[in-house]
């Protein structure tokens, strides 16, 4: 007896819908076709000890699996429950005329249960686009794929709950129905940290200001102590809400890595990751024997937190220059070639040399100008280019700490970032992919920053005092006009220009001198 059903397979936030043929015959011979791996292999055994434990008959005719198409690799769990219903169909303990019409996924404990498995959102979104009726997966999924509206999502505890579904019998499983816009919404004011617990450092949070209303790159350099690591975790709290489009991309990424919290529907949040120094070129941009997203991508729409930032390896780091640039980054395999987006704000922090107080008026520096430039010179120039905003910290006094107020609030900050980007929507509203001003080209900057003649003098000194590229004479720009937006001016004054180049201290010949 020949049964078909459907499941579907992830590639990358690709889902490629899988259609699970089962074939059964007189013999006891278990034969698994269509390029499946050993986790999908091992499925057999697993279903057996489900069915037994269940209630149900285990069958012991010959049976004959084939997954199509057969040149897509089948990796998982996800296929032991397409597979224990199309065996159980062809041995007639399932009826067969609702399997054609339900997409199924999950993975089956020996006791029965359902397991939740990577990928839903992706897949959920398959299916609507194939015109299935709905699918049929683990409860702890069910929240993420009812996401998707016109698709019917089912969720269930344990393959008995599937069976009945399918049969008629039982209590029917209740569809999970998500209102996405209300709960969307409902959690997007809710911050763990707030600027108005930072006293002092006006002018650090003036460059998160800037930084965070024009999706800029910044890098905060200064002693230990002196609140680095405090401010970059409270920048999501000013950064403008993720829009519903955004949500979606981000919550895939977290689906296809299994990183999404049991009960999920849509990350409300800008994501803010801030992996270790020891992180590898795999881990941080993604990749693997089997395919993984990096850190990279899991900060896609959100914050990329590089703390102590020399100390990463240097091959690490050379390996963002291109995503910081193209906002996507491509991952080619001998078993796969994937493409997944990274737009990303990169916030670092570092010492300014190997002991920590240079430059600092409390302590005293250990360090010779040679070690100072060697520390660094291990970020290099053209990873430095891609940095918009360089701010240095100086650490706070006791006496003044005790004394001072507490800081503006988050909030307050938030709605002169969301003013400024809203500024900008309106200004690359006909261009597509361009949502701020860190994503300008060259020349969209001789269109929206054109500059007049003091502004035009002073850049034009400072770029031949300080040595700059040509990428940061741009990225002078692109603050410039980030800082404008901020003042709801329409032209890049000379002012907006003075603050921008205050913002490229790492760039001077003469920093470890001073």
């Amino acid at each position: 007896m020949l049964v078909q059903l459907f499941s579907a397979a992830v590639d990358g936030l690709k889902a490629t819908v899988i259609q699970v043929e089962i074939n059964t015959s007189q013999g006891a011979k278990f034969v698994m076709v269509g390029l499946p791996d050993n986790a999908v292999k091992e499925s057999h055994e697993r279903i057996k000890a489900a069915l037994s434990n269940a209630g149900y008959r285990v069958p012991t005719s010959q049976t004959v699996v084939n997954m199509a198409p057969a040149n897509i690799q089948k990796e998982g769990s996800g296929y032991d429950l397409p597979l224990a219903l199309g065996m159980m169909a062809c041995n007639d303990m399932v009826a067969k005329d609702k399997l054609k019409r339900y997409l199924f996924l999950g993975e089956l404990g020996l006791d029965g249960t359902l397991r939740p498995i990577c990928g839903a959102l992706p897949i959920a979104i398959k299916a609507r686009q194939e015109k299935f009726e709905g699918m049929i997966l683990p409860m702890e999924n069910a929240r993420e794929a009812a996401v998707v509206d016109t698709l019917k999502v089912y969720g269930a505890h344990h393959l008995k709950e599937v069976v009945d579904f399918l049969n008629d019998k039982g209590e029917p499983l209740q569809q999970t129905i998500v209102d996405t816009r209300k709960e969307f919404f409902d959690q997007q004011e809710v911050f763990d940290y707030d600027f108005s617990e930072v006293k002092g450092q006006e002018n650090v949070k003036r460059a998160l200001e800037v930084a965070a209303a024009g999706g800029h790159n910044i890098i905060m350099i200064g002693s230990p102590g002196c609140g680095k690591s405090m401010m970059a975790k409270r920048l999501p709290s000013i950064l403008p809400p993720l829009t519903l489009r955004e949500s979606l991309e981000t919550t895939q990424i977290h689906s296809v890595s299994g990183t999404l919290p049991s009960g999920t529907s849509l990350i409300s949040q800008r994501p803010f990751r801030s992996p270790h120094h020891t992180i590898s070129d795999v881990g941080l941009c993604g990749g693997g024997a089997h395919f993984h997203p990096g850190e990279i991508s899991m900060a896609h729409n959100g914050v990329l937190f590089l703390d102590e930032l020399p100390e990463f390896n240097r091959n690490v780091l050379e390996t963002l220059r291109q995503p910081l640039e193209d906002r996507f980054i491509t991952i080619s395999r001998a078993k796969y070639n994937i493409s997944l987006p990274c737009s990303i704000m990169l916030v670092a922090a570092m010492n300014p040399c190997p002991c920590g107080y240079y430059n600092d008026p409390h302590h005293q520096c250990e360090c010779t100008p040679t070690q100072i430039k060697r520390y660094m010179a291990k970020i290099s120039g053209p990873f430095l280019d891609r940095i918009d905003i360089q701010c240095e910290i100086q650490p706070i006094p006791f006496t003044d700490l005790s004394k001072a107020k507490p800081g503006e609030p988050s909030a307050v900050i938030r709605q002169r970032v969301i003013a400024a980007r809203k500024i900008q929507e309106e200004r690359f509203k006909n261009h597509k992919g361009i949502h701020c001003n860190a994503q300008m080209s060259e020349r969209m900057l001789q269109q929206y920053a054109p500059l007049d003649e003091a502004s035009f003098q002073a850049l034009r000194l400072a770029m031949e005092r300080l040595d700059l590229s040509a990428r940061a004479y741009s990225r002078i720009l692109k603050v410039a006009r980030t800082i404008a937006d901020l003042e709801g001016s329409e032209q890049v004054l000379l002012p907006y220009i003075a603050e921008a180049i205050s913002y490229r201290n790492l760039d001077r010949g003469d920093w470890a001198e001073r």
